[in-house]
């Protein structure tokens, strides 16, 4: 955000704090779009998108006096969104089916940069990817954890790309039924998913 933009919104954010709803509209505006197609992204689901979306500005809103305008929106947007991330995973840690279905959809996603440099300082992870299939663990290093597209991968190895996809969706199941934190892992990268995108 350069620096007219910022002074801009932190004009925004104090008029928030005193209670201004055309400041609040704004702001809703400013992050709605993006937070929610990075949700749906992850849920495919339009309704649980916008449930959470408005559970997210429903807390801007109430906590609106807490909101520093020194301080980075969208930072404070993040932690909202993260804690909401961790409630909503909280309550599907008893559905495993479900969590699949989620994790499945996480599978689909790029991991943003920090998140990878994060990934491979996890040994437990690490030791869990060590234990795939030769090859699907080269295809999931390759996109994960390297960041090159399926594309790029299939031309790599001349493999399709249903097949690169194949062994993502594989490799994904096997380190939620493996890993011991992967509850902890689907709410971070979920979390950094989320927000990611938001300038």
């Amino acid at each position: 955000m350069n620096e007219s933009s910022h002074i801009e919104e932190r004009n925004y954010l104090n008029r928030l704090k005193n209670g201004e709803v055309d400041a609040f509209d704004y702001l809703y505006h400013r992050y709605k779009y993006q937070l929610a197609g990075n949700l749906f992204n992850l849920l495919k689901s339009t309704d649980l998108v916008e449930e959470m979306l408005q559970e997210l500005f429903v807390r801007v809103w109430e906590k609106r006096h807490l909101i520093d305008p020194e301080k980075s929106f969208k930072s404070y947007v993040y932690r909202i969104g993260t804690n909401l991330v961790n409630d909503y995973f909280r309550r599907l840690a008893k559905d495993r089916e479900l969590m699949q279905v989620v994790w499945d959809n996480i599978a689909q996603v790029e991991y943003p940069e920090a998140l990878k440099l994060q990934l491979l300082k996890d040994k437990e992870l690490m030791r869990t990817i060590e234990a795939l299939p030769a090859q699907r663990k080269l295809v999931f290093t390759l996109c994960k954890l390297e960041g090159k597209s399926y594309a790029e991968v299939s031309r790599l190895l001349q493999i399709s790309e249903s097949a690169v996809n194949d062994h993502i969706s594989r490799a994904h199941r096997f380190i939620f039924q493996h890993y011991d934190r992967s509850i902890t892992l689907m709410v971070l990268i979920f979390s950094s998913i989320l927000i990611n995108k938001i300038p």
